[in-house]
């Protein structure tokens, strides 16, 4: 008798208890303005320096657009299409293009269908160890392998607060 007590007040403190650990708000790891700013700089910097003008945008880990800059003299599409490539490396937790060698093959040509990714180089994810906290993609090198040097070199401006 006294154990079914003991039971019955162990189950009234995990029903009671769990609610409570519910409504904790989440800790997560994300891309900060600071960061979005050094990536951005860092890329723009590779870029120009290899004489590419480009657009840059980083998403977080949402996928949302955190910060975007238009570079001078680029071209009206490269606003949206660094911001589809960021989209794809953040959702795919791959480079843009890692993303477009597996959807060359016919087994996973479906995944291009999913909305808002590109199979396009150009765009790394940013990760603080395996996790993915958001991505950076550019647009408007001759080439999207081009803008990818770009990226990572943006990315390596940030390099140590992202261990």
């Amino acid at each position: 008798m006294r154990s079914l007590g003991l039971a019955a007040l162990t189950a009234a403190a995990i029903v009671v208890a769990g609610p409570a650990r519910a409504q904790a708000p989440q800790v997560e790891k994300n891309v900060s303005t600071a960061m979005a700013m050094a990536i951005i700089q860092g890329t723009m910097e590779q870029c120009t320096k290899d004489g590419y003008k480009v657009s840059v945008t980083v998403v977080d880990k949402g996928g949302n657009v955190f910060a975007q800059v238009r570079g001078d003299g680029t071209n009206p599409h490269t606003m949206e299409f660094s911001r589809l490539k960021a989209y794809t490396a953040r959702t795919r937790n791959q480079t843009s293009a890692e993303f477009m060698k597996l959807t060359d093959k016919p087994d996973s040509a479906y995944l291009k269908q999913i909305p808002g990714v590109v199979a396009v180089a150009g765009a790394v994810p940013i990760k603080v160890g395996n996790e993915t906290i958001g991505a950076v993609g550019a647009s408007g090198a001759p080439g999207g392998d081009k803008d990818e040097v770009c990226v990572l070199a943006g990315i390596a401006k940030v390099q140590d607060a992202l261990k």
